[in-house]
């Protein structure tokens, strides 16, 4: 039997299009409300394959009804396994190269793509972890892994997996993001996969709170002497500073954390160094994608530098290959990753065009990431080959490697950065940080309310010149520069549909949601 998760917060569009895409015959859901949308699409002849609703909660007969008109059978879990057991099988273990999963992955631009994904990718990329971390995690039946990560992702469900392999026990949370910290202290978990939004937050909250020169300095002072340790390879949370300082952080995450891995998206250096000082505990940074079932590359054991994403996992083979529009050449050490490995997918569900634009004749993926070898044998994701685009002068532009520089802002809790080939420079939309504008604001003379400081002009400028501050320190081009910014007190999010479910932009979406502010800037700047 084969898996194919789907997201509730797609859309109808793409769980129809799922649905019939993978000749769906049976779909699990929670709650009724869902059941009802899916024989909707029966009902329209939209999903001639499905047969068969299995729910969670209880419902009514209005709905089995409804289900029967439709030829649609709709049964309760507990039926489902009543069944099972009046109906008893001999288990079929599956063999290697078995399909497990296909892992429709969220588009950022088009329908989703269903990544079928094998036994042996899972096996693999699980046992690489295992083999790349022996000796320094040793996952066991002791500990406890929080879940909040979605259940479709493959960075989730290799987590899972090696959990579930050692006996080791999973904790869901409640399904609020918000409440995530309630969860934590109440569960206590040992595991806790993260991504960089959620360690950007982090971040910023504890240097919010650090509101006095003094608390500052004593809080910079403090992770310096735990920074130093790192270096030489040391981990703890039982030293002065951690007595001092960081208990309340690491009390905060439930006081049992001692693993925690980061991937999905770009991580800040500095983030990252402070995180693994303040957090004393064992902190991972992986890479990959769907298609190469989670990760190819992850952080070695001892290695707590940050601005790179470790060396290859046991499981994979990577090189780079010029891209030469973009001035990266193989020879210099740059170039496009290309992952090759018993975890690399077989290929897109009923899509052989895009399936050849992914996966070469030798069978390397080409992941549309810009990588470089650094002296010692690890690779740094530098730039994306993916979403970028051209100025009037004809300058390639990667928006992602810009937005990840002005996310630092202590202001700014995202940002999304546009340019277009009839124009010479670059601007963005910017939304501010609830928790942080109004304290950042203040330091700069600025009062008022979330929404009067996003209305108000000065305010704007001041971000608008650390935003150019930042890109500068990190060595931006000038061309690379945003030269304007509209204000947007809403965050993007999956419900107003401008994130995917991974929480990554949907860029054409965002770019027609903000047209008229994009026209403006336009219209009104002059360089």
């Amino acid at each position: 039997m084969v898996v194919v998760p789907l997201y509730d917060t797609l859309g109808n569009e793409a769980v129809t299009y799922i649905v019939n895409k993978a000749e769906l015959f049976l779909v699990f859901v929670d709650k009724p409300e869902k059941a009802k949308l899916l024989l909707e699409g029966v009902e329209n002849k939209l999903t001639p394959s499905l047969k068969i609703i299995v729910l969670m909660d209880a419902y009514g007969s209005e709905l089995v009804e409804q289900g029967q008109k439709c030829g649609v059978e709709i049964i309760s879990v507990k039926a489902l396994e009543d069944l099972g057991r009046a109906n008893r099988r001999k288990p079929k273990p599956p063999a290697p190269e078995d399909l497990a999963v296909i892992c429709f992955t969220s588009g950022t631009t088009g329908n989703p793509k269903g990544a079928l994904i094998t036994h042996r990718n899972i096996v693999s990329d699980c046992s690489a972890f295992v083999k790349a971390t022996e000796n320094s995690v040793n996952p066991c039946p002791d500990d406890t892994l929080i879940s909040f990560l979605p259940l479709a992702h493959m960075f989730e469900r290799v987590v899972e997996c090696v959990m579930l392999c050692h006996g080791a026990k999973i904790g869901f949370f409640q399904g609020d993001i918000r409440l995530l910290m309630d969860d934590l202290k109440v569960l206590q978990p040992t595991v806790f996969p993260v991504v960089p939004r959620l360690l950007n937050r982090m971040f910023d909250r504890i240097f919010g709170q650090a509101n006095t020169t003094l608390k500052r300095w004593l809080l910079d002072f403090a992770s310096k002497r735990k920074e130093a340790e790192l270096r030489s390879g040391i981990i703890r949370n039982n030293s002065l500073w951690d007595r001092l300082i960081f208990h309340k952080v690491q009390s905060s995450l439930g006081g049992k954390v001692r693993l925690m891995v980061t991937g999905a998206a770009p991580v800040s250096a500095t983030v990252l160094t402070f995180l693994r000082a303040a957090l004393g505990c064992q902190f991972y940074e992986g890479y990959g994608q769907t298609e190469c079932t989670a990760g190819c590359c992850l952080s070695m054991p001892g290695d707590w530098t940050a601005g790179h994403v470790g060396a290859p996992m046991p499981c994979s083979l990577i090189k780079l290959v010029d891209v030469e529009e973009m001035n990266y050449l193989a020879a210099e050490g740059e170039g496009e990753v290309c992952v090759k490995g018993p975890n690399v997918f077989q290929g897109y569900l009923k899509d052989p065009a895009k399936t050849a634009e992914a996966l070469d004749k030798d069978g390397w993926l080409h992941t549309g990431d810009i990588g470089k070898w650094l002296p010692n044998g690890t690779l740094k994701i530098i730039d994306r080959k993916k979403h970028i685009f051209k100025l009037a002068q004809g300058e390639y532009i990667a928006p992602e490697k810009i937005e990840n520089i002005y996310i630092r802002s202590e202001a700014i809790a995202q940002v999304f950065v546009h340019g277009e080939s009839l124009q010479a420079f670059l601007i963005a939309i910017v939304v501010p940080d609830v928790e942080t504008l109004r304290s950042w604001a203040q330091k700069r003379g600025f009062d008022g309310s979330f929404e009067e400081l996003c209305r108000n002009k000065d305010v704007k400028k001041a971000i608008l010149e650390d935003m150019v501050r930042l890109g500068k320190d990190s060595g931006l081009k000038p061309f690379e520069q945003v030269k304007g910014i509209a204000l947007h007190p809403e965050l993007f999010s999956i419900d107003n549909g401008l994130l995917t479910p991974t929480m990554k932009a949907k860029r054409p979406e965002l770019r027609n949601y903000f047209r008229s502010q994009i026209d403006e800037l336009y219209s009104t700047i002059k360089v």
